[in-house]
């Protein structure tokens, strides 16, 4: 037996759903205007009671994606036949209670259910937003984590060796620096992990403000550091390396006596043939600026950079 539902159920039956899934609903028109939605799109900072005419469904969607919302809204109301979820982000007024004009997007999930006309006809849409901000924001989290060394926030080796693939593929040629405190094992070994830890957040830090715009630091292990150097001759990217080992030593010098004595050493390559390769040559400058005593920047195979 089919039971029916009159219009003072179905509104009853619309209002309930809305309040206990959240979701937004909203009636489309076969042109894909909104003739009707829940008071909930408030949310979305549209005020539809205010509007002369019906916003179309793209209006919601932010710019680089009202095409791609429009297209598939057109492609449900034409074949009377559920597409599925599609996300896309809305534009909505970071804080709608202040005259602050500050926006930013924030995902939602949409799926519509095509309506037709006893005889086939198209009429329309009721469709369903339903928000992923949280969901898309975990993502987002993952994927900094995945990249991201959890104890100076630099980028990780994963994320540096994609960034030298990258260069590579354009034909290379940029410097790269590989740096490290010197003696770090034997300062983990008297202090212990957490000065070591601190040590290196501190390092990460000092390069950070020594880094010119356009370099790209990260943190290749527990112990070493490396900048690509874009733009930079061989020569210009030695002197800033020099720079960079001179200027630690004197803000590191020891408060006292018993304080340690912090240093670094860096070793050079270009970014060539492959990124095992350019890691490798300026790992192996570092060994051999280590093995020279500390304190100094040194090139594999050279004695001075060309």
């Amino acid at each position: 037996m089919k039971i029916g539902l009159n219009d003072v159920e179905g509104h009853v039956l619309h209002g309930l759903l809305e309040e206990t899934s959240g979701d937004i609903v909203i009636r489309l028109d076969r042109h894909g205007f909104i003739v009707h939605a829940s008071a909930n799109i408030a949310e979305l900072g549209s005020d539809l009671t205010a509007a002369l005419l019906p916003p179309h469904i793209t209006d919601l969607a932010a710019r680089d994606h009202a095409a791609f919302l429009g297209e598939h809204v057109t492609r449900g109301l034409a074949g009377c036949q559920q597409l599925g979820w599609i996300e896309f982000p809305v534009v909505a007024c970071a804080d709608r209670g202040t005259v602050r004009e500050a926006h930013f997007p924030r995902w939602y999930a949409l799926t519509l259910k095509p309506m037709c006309l006893p005889d086939g006809t198209p009429d329309g849409a009721m469709c369903l937003m339903r928000s992923v901000q949280q969901l898309r924001s975990l993502e987002g989290e993952l994927h900094a984590r995945a990249v991201t060394d959890p104890l100076t926030g630099l980028a990780n080796r994963t994320a540096f060796c994609a960034s030298l693939r990258r260069h590579l593929a354009c034909g290379g040629g940029q410097m790269v620096a590989v740096f490290a405190v010197d003696a770090m094992r034997a300062l983990l070994l008297q202090y212990g992990q957490r000065t070591a830890d601190e040590v290196l957040w501190g390092f990460a830090k000092f390069l950070e403000t020594m880094a010119l715009p356009g370099h790209e630091l990260a943190q290749l292990d527990g112990e070493r550091f490396a900048v690509l150097l874009p733009e930079m001759t061989a020569r210009a990217a030695r002197e800033w390396a020099e720079d960079v080992i001179e200027t630690f030593a004197g803000l590191a010098a020891p408060a006292s006596a018993k304080a340690p004595q912090l240093t670094a050493s860096a070793g050079l390559a270009r970014v060539e043939c492959t990124v095992d390769w350019t890691l490798r040559e300026a790992e192996l400058g570092l060994v051999l600026a280590r093995a020279g005593g500390g304190r100094q920047v040194a090139v594999a195979g050279h004695r001075r950079a060309a």
